[in-house]
């Protein structure tokens, strides 16, 4: 208790510790950011211990030095709380940074992803759409009269009758070169027959039981067999041209 111009050495000197505890705050804070290991409690009693005390300062003096005391403690506390709050700041910054790198990344692979699917199915309804174009003849194998033989402008006409519009040259264009139109043709080293020229000839027998015979059955099977391996007349006619085969 203040008595005069007298302070209790024991309040004193706990003010005086008080103070220094907040100095040597600061000193810690600084301390921990520096990457230094203090003691802040017992260099805080250090301080106190050779500090002046309240009693040993004139009168006058006295209240001047309390109110210094009490703002160097505020901005002590200031100072800490500003570390702490930079601190959280930039951990809470890098972690948000790290979250939105993922989620770009995530949505560049899920557009790309949603592209080539696209892309996809696209060449797939544009496959489907050919696929069903060339398989819709007019007219099929059995509308035809069968015949003892076949000219070659009958053959043709049939085929003509047959097979689309948009695919009878690149169906003509293979004709041309495995047979000449001659559904009799067979080769007498290999035993490829018809206007296709398949290899056992007997597999144009799926199209019917005179394969032999029936131009109008071969032009099926053909038109059958192009369709299936490749798609289209006009697709086996292209490989037709890069292989000499199909």
């Amino acid at each position: 208790m203040l008595e005069g111009n007298r302070v209790s050495r024991i309040s004193v000197r706990g003010f005086a510790v008080a103070s220094a505890t907040a100095v040597t705050t600061v000193g810690a804070v600084v301390g921990v950011a520096s990457g230094s290991t203090g003691q802040p409690t017992q260099a805080a009693e250090a301080t106190a211990s050779d500090a002046t005390l309240l009693a040993d300062i004139p009168a006058g003096q006295q209240a001047q030095v309390q109110t210094s005391s009490l703002k160097q403690q505020a901005q002590t506390q200031a100072i800490a709380a500003d570390t702490a709050a930079q601190k959280s700041a930039e951990e809470s910054a890098r972690k948000q940074a790290a979250e939105d790198a993922v989620a770009k990344q995530q949505a560049a692979q899920d557009a790309k992803e949603a592209k080539e699917k696209a892309e996809k199915e696209a060449k797939e309804r544009e496959a489907a759409k050919k696929a069903a174009a060339s398989r819709s003849a007019t007219r099929d194998a059995s509308d035809f009269a069968t015949q003892g033989s076949y000219s070659v402008a009958q053959v043709q006409s049939m085929a003509r009758q047959m097979v689309p519009s948009g695919q009878f040259q690149c169906f003509s264009n293979i004709v041309d070169h495995e047979s000449s139109w001659n559904y009799k043709a067979t080769n007498a080293s290999s035993g490829a027959y018809g206007l296709f020229q398949a290899l056992p000839g007997t597999k144009m027998s799926s199209a019917g039981a005179d394969w032999q015979t029936n131009p109008a059955t071969q032009i099926k099977w053909g038109l059958g067999y192009m369709n299936d391996r490749y798609g289209s007349p006009c697709e086996a006619w292209s490989f037709w041209q890069a292989n000499n085969w199909y």
